[in-house]
């Protein structure tokens, strides 16, 4: 997998990539590779690091959303240039306002720290 190729290398390395290309696709890093391939850590400074920390933050989001407003309705939710972002319809009787976007982020941080997988 691509998180034990940078393991192998080195344990700061592990922790900067979030995912890897194989033959020019881009993979989780949990994702068996179970053939001679070329490959790329991507990392924040690459557009493909990026993509991937957008991808998994949207899905975050999501989840985070879900949680906070249950029956909450998604629409598409993709990662763009600079960041990601989610359309919603939280529900006749429901406004999201600018207040509740610190207790979105909150419920974002706890559920990352549960380490939960995000397979691409």
């Amino acid at each position: 997998t691509g998180i034990e190729i940078a393991r192998s290398i080195s344990k700061r390395l592990a922790k900067e990539v979030y995912a890897i290309s194989v033959n020019d696709e881009v993979w989780d890093l949990t994702r068996p590779i179970n053939k001679d391939a070329s490959i790329k850590l991507n990392k924040w400074e690459d557009a493909e690091g990026k993509h991937a920390f957008w991808h998994s933050s949207a899905h975050l989001l999501a989840e985070a959303l879900e949680s906070l407003y249950p029956g909450i309705k998604f629409g598409i939710g993709p990662a763009i240039e600079n960041g990601f972002y989610y359309d919603v319809d939280p529900g006749d009787e429901v406004i999201i306002k600018d207040n509740d976007l610190v207790r979105i982020e909150q419920k974002m941080i706890e559920l990352a720290r549960q380490n939960s997988s995000y397979i691409r």
